[in-house]
């Protein structure tokens, strides 16, 4: 199965800001726990291999998740945060109050996305999907652990159940969370969203 992995909380999720592909934002403290519990939580499983966003909050978060597991990790481009453009390192209030809802433009496609340089969430879904074909194929039958963000985690999501704009925009992947895909006969199902320890439930995501 392959196993979609969101990065530990980092600062820009609790400032709230939109940091798209911006370096020097790390895990928090919070975050660095998150990610040693999860690595505990997935031994049991028994990881073939992992790969990871290059983005530090991803890549960190990959790293202690491979430690944990006694394996090595590889980076990909593919499952990297997507390009924030003119948004990049905006605060959540200060967009909407300027552009509305443009987290649900994204989903919808809307126009003002690309016009502000934002890549588009059918391009997100392309790269990603292209990477979950590629895994598949090379790691058939293994468990493989792909760490990356919530935006590309949505986009398998919606391809898979085929999700519309307001329920993607309602949808919360929380920090550290596991995104469940399985494979058979060629054909993608969606096993699990939010999987993690149970102690974390009544947390705030």
């Amino acid at each position: 199965m392959i196993i979609f992995l969101r990065h530990g909380q980092a600062e820009n999720n609790t400032k709230r800001i939109l940091a798209g592909r911006t370096e020097g934002i790390p895990l928090t403290k919070i975050g660095i726990e998150q990610a040693e519990q999860i690595g505990k939580y997935l031994k049991p499983i028994g990881i073939s291999a992992i790969y990871s966003s290059p983005i530090e909050r991803a890549n960190n978060t990959a790293k202690i998740v491979a430690e944990s597991n006694s394996i090595d990790y590889k980076l990909d481009e593919r499952l990297t945060e997507l390009d924030m453009g003119k948004f990049t390192r905006m605060p959540y209030d200060e967009i909407f109050a300027k552009h509305g809802n443009v987290f649900l433009k994204f989903y919808s496609d809307d126009p003002i996305i690309s016009e502000h340089n934002v890549e588009t969430f059918p391009h997100v879904q392309k790269r990603v999907m292209d990477m979950l074909d590629y895994t598949i194929k090379k790691h058939d039958q293994e468990n493989v652990i792909l760490v990356t963000h919530m935006d590309p985690i949505k986009s398998v999501i919606a391809k898979v159940i085929d999700l519309k704009p307001l329920s993607l925009f309602e949808l919360i992947i929380a920090n550290c969370s596991l995104t469940i895909i399985k494979h058979h006969d060629e054909k993608l199902s969606l096993s699990a969203i939010n999987t993690m320890d149970a102690d974390r439930f009544s947390q705030d995501w």
